[in-house]
């Protein structure tokens, strides 16, 4: 019977194994994580300290953008999204190796697969909307220049390190059948029908002929214990009394 197995599954240490820091922040998936929720930091917060300003003709304030509040408030919601699941993620990286059923681990890493895989779009969305936007802007007298090109940038830096994740969380889940330390058996069981087990063949019996022994025959001996024949005459034989 073939058992297969290894130590980790789902590319994470078996349950109970304990959490190692210093190993958690070096790792690549961890440190491409950090990167993007510094990213979404940088671009929501642009936005919404610096994003609008009141032009001459409204005094109502207007996103630097070419005036299109729909950019800066889809920036703003895809930028705070990411940062908080960024930290979710952490989160659940950390909680990973105490996960005992391999089934939870399966289902968090289709949710990081398919959460990054998504985000990657919605980045990259962003960042031609932006770059378009920025683009038909043409009065930039007292814009904020330096913010709105950060917001550009760090946009297009998003989809780069949102796509590294989605490969990662792919490759998890690729080599997550193979890690899987739940053992796994290549034979049926028996049937309990049968009287034998498929892989035992009862063997005929042949019993051994018997050859009884021959003593050779010893003389009788009389039995001593047999009574004479009982006579009611008995006459003594010539007796003579004792002379004095």
């Amino acid at each position: 019977m073939e058992v297969t197995g290894a130590s980790s599954v789902y590319r994470s240490s078996l349950a109970g194994g304990g959490f190692d820091a210093q190993k958690f922040v070096r790792q690549p998936q961890s440190i491409v994580r950090l990167l993007s929720w510094l990213f979404a930091i940088v671009v929501f917060a642009c936005i919404t300290t610096e994003g609008y300003i009141n032009t001459a003709y409204s005094a109502e304030a207007k996103c630097i953008f070419n005036q299109n509040d729909s950019a800066c408030h889809y920036a703003v919601g895809i930028g705070v999204i990411a940062f908080l699941a960024c930290v979710g993620f952490l989160v659940l990286d950390v909680y990973m190796p105490f996960m005992s059923n391999a089934q939870h681990r399966k289902y968090a890493v289709m949710a990081d697969l398919g959460f990054s895989g998504a985000w990657t779009f919605l980045w990259f969305v962003c960042f031609c909307l932006l770059a378009s936007q920025w683009g038909r802007t043409h009065d930039i007298s007292g814009i904020p220049q330096d913010a709105a090109r950060a917001t550009v940038a760090f946009s297009f830096f998003s989809i780069a390190t949102w796509a590294i994740l989605t490969y990662f969380a792919l490759g998890r889940f690729r080599r997550g059948a193979s890690d899987s330390t739940i053992p796994t058996y290549s034979e049926q069981p028996a049937d309990q029908h049968t009287p034998y087990p498929p892989t035992y063949a009862p063997t005929s019996y042949n019993p051994t002929p018997y050859t009884p022994t021959t003593y050779a025959a010893y003389p009788s001996i009389p039995d001593t214990d047999q009574q004479l024949p009982f006579t009611t005459n008995l006459q003594p034989q010539g007796y003579q009394p004792p002379t004095y």
